[in-house]
């Protein structure tokens, strides 16, 4: 006779095993109704699980995340099911759940189109209408493998055989469809009316560009038609805001074949990239940083030393001469500590915080370089914070400061926080980690802000704190990181003379704010779909004039906000002022500053803002104030109001 303790502590007895749905159905038709599995001693199970001893118990329902969760991984499987009956000869090999939706991954002898899209769609549905059971079975691994081989599912084989043999192995089956999965999964495929199949993508099989190119089929499955709408029309506004496409419109820089991953910056876009660094070493000046540069050849040997070779290896671009090897630099520490070792530092000395624009080459796999968000060749806003294990919580809590100014400035204000902590593979002893976890933990709590803890999820050389925004249709981007390493600056032989004389190892704080710049540039142009601030506007303002009688004074006009320190272009020529200024609104420039004989004579300029609003006639002066005044606001109201 279970007894079933729910999560408001409440308890129910049965008279002998029951199911997860029966206990929904104990408490309540609608909870009975809503279910699609369960949670028993903190382990997930589907709904037809049978508890038979006293256990803890919560129903999940297909409304909360872990029923959104499970719909989308029930969806994939669903999908697959779909191509195995359309496409018989299709090897289905791994379908995982990722946000907001879920893949498959398929060895198919010719591309998928559009059609075979809108018919694999199609079967789905059907298959939803016939409702088919799905239920969990366990093989024993050798008779899976001869199974599926059986079928022509040579990468479902591999997978299988990979599995240790104490493990248990799971099947579900839906139909003649039969998946390796762990689960858990919906009880049926009724439950699963709300998808939608987004797009097709090559993947290498498992991740390795030296294995077989597969077709991904990318999907999205909700618990509802309204919240599928939202997401559809929120994929249609980042089509919209694709920052290639704005970036081509713009003439802000292009990418071409004979150097991939790599950026040809145009002047605009340089701009743009310019106005950013020069921002960031004006603050990190404030907070007391000092700016290095360091080589991008360095010897392979100090890539040995700090461990990046062996962990990042394959990623780096190497070379040989007189009869050295070096890489080029991926990542800027271990340079860092290198400047941190000349000359003995003393703890009078720290914290020492040394920045770096630091250009890294990667070798990313060609499949997936992605515009400028996911490059090759990029800039880091990189910094390492020497420090003792006391300065750790004071240096955390003056770098989240840091980093909310710097976001709020170019108008963002939606940050998500996550902490990662020891892995089950570390460096250092459980004291440093205590202190390490307890001061990044200690920092998000002194600013009351909410967070969430990912536990196993930190580096092996030390916890970290991630700090992800969200923009304007509500994407989340990963941007600013601190991490705290008790690892490299052993390897490397930092050291610092303590107050008492001894020789110790300092903590070393990695920290990022805006990652690299590339990236960070393309989240911007999405972001504000190419209508930056002022401050960040590649041009400012432009001066048109209505006739050649004008031309002169426009000239005059766009020199003197020249010298006056604005990014401000003129536009004399002879084509109908209607005509400019849709053109000069196209680009988005933030000021179209008229001249006509009314304005030459009276010595001022007509302003209008490229959403079209009429803001009169101003002087010089006038105008200057209006521009000093969008630049020292950056982004902070400009990113809610235009």
């Amino acid at each position: 006779m279970p007894t079933i303790t729910l999560p408001d502590a409440s308890q129910r007895s049965f008279a002998g095993p029951v199911s997860i749905l029966q206990i929904a159905a104990d408490i309540g038709p609608g909870l009975a109704k809503a279910a699609i599995a369960g949670v028993v001693d903190g382990i997930e199970v589907d709904a037809a699980h049978l508890v038979a001893c006293d256990a803890s118990v919560a129903i999940i329902t297909e409304r909360s995340d872990p029923g959104v969760f499970i719909i989308r991984h029930s969806t994939a499987h669903l999908m697959a099911m779909a191509v195995k009956e359309l496409f018989p000869s299709a090897q289905a090999t791994i379908g995982p759940v990722i946000e907001d939706g879920f893949y498959y991954d398929f060895a198919y002898e010719r591309s998928f189109t559009p059609t075979d899209l809108e018919a694999i769609e199609a079967r789905m549905s059907e298959l939803v209408e016939q409702d088919h059971e799905i239920s969990r079975e366990e093989w024993d691994r050798d008779e899976a493998v001869t199974f599926f081989l059986s079928i022509g599912e040579v990468y479902k084989a591999e997978i299988i055989a990979s599995i240790p043999t104490s493990e248990k192995i799971s099947f579900y089956r839906q139909g003649a469809f039969v998946d390796l999965c762990r689960g858990p999964h919906v009880p049926s495929t009724s439950r699963l009316a709300v998808f939608k199949l987004i797009k097709v993508a090559g993947a290498y099989w498992r991740g390795d560009h030296n294995n077989a190119m597969l077709q991904r089929i990318y999907g999205t499955a909700w618990n509802n038609k309204k919240e599928l709408k939202a997401y559809l029309n929120r994929l249609a506004e980042a089509e919209k805001r694709d920052h290639r496409k704005i970036a081509k419109k713009l003439d802000l820089y292009h990418m071409q074949e004979e150097a991939p991953g790599s950026i040809f910056w145009h002047p605009k876009g340089w701009s743009i990239y310019q106005v950013i660094e020069q921002y960031m070493r004006g603050k990190q000046i404030q907070q007391g940083y000092s700016e290095i540069k360091t080589p991008q050849l360095v010897d392979f040997s100090l890539w040995e030393k700090s461990g990046h070779a062996d962990k990042f290896g394959d990623d780096m671009f190497t070379l040989q001469t007189e009869d050295r090897s070096y890489a080029v630099k991926p990542m800027n520490c271990p340079c860092h500590v290198q400047v941190f070792n000349q000359g003995l530092k003393s703890y009078r000395d720290l914290p020492l915080r040394l920045a770096e624009f630091g250009s890294c080459h990667r070798n990313e796999p060609s499949g997936s370089l992605h515009g400028i968000m996911r490059v090759r060749s990029f800039t880091q806003d990189d910094a390492h914070i020497f420090c003792t294990d006391e300065q750790i919580q004071p240096e955390v809590s003056q770098f989240i400061d840091f980093l909310h100014e710097v976001y709020a400035d170019f108008g963002f204000d939606e940050i998500i926080y996550r902490l990662s902590t020891r892995p089950p593979q570390r460096v250092g002893s459980d004291e440093s980690w205590d202190r390490a976890e307890g001061a990044l933990a200690d920092a998000l709590n002194a600013k009351n802000l909410p967070w969430e803890e990912l536990p196993g999820e930190g580096a092996f050389y030390g916890p970290k704190i991630e700090f992800s925004l969200k923009d304007c249709i509500g994407r989340v981007w990963q941007l600013g990181t601190i991490q705290v390493d008790f690892s490299m600056p052993e390897r490397l032989d930092a050291q610092y003379v303590a107050e008492d004389g001894s020789r110790r190892v300092p903590v070393m704080l990695h920290r990022a704010i805006l990652g690299s710049f590339e990236r960070f540039i393309g989240i911007l142009i999405e972001h504000y779909e190419g209508a930056f601030p002022v401050w960040l506007a590649p041009e400012q303002a432009v001066v048109i004039n209505i006739t050649d009688a004008q031309g002169d004074y426009a000239k005059e006009m766009t020199k003197s906000l020249q010298d006056r320190g604005f990014r401000v272009i003129s536009d004399l020529r002879n084509e109908k002022i209607g005509f400019k200024i849709r053109e000069h609104s196209i680009s988005r420039i933030p000021y179209v500053l008229v001249v006509g004989d009314k304005e030459k004579e009276s010595r001022t300029l007509a302003i209008r803002s490229r959403t079209g609003v009429d803001l009169g006639s101003m002087s010089l002066d006038q105008v200057d104030a209006l521009l000093s005044e969008d630049v020292a606001r950056h982004g902070r109201i400009v990113a809610k109001t235009e």
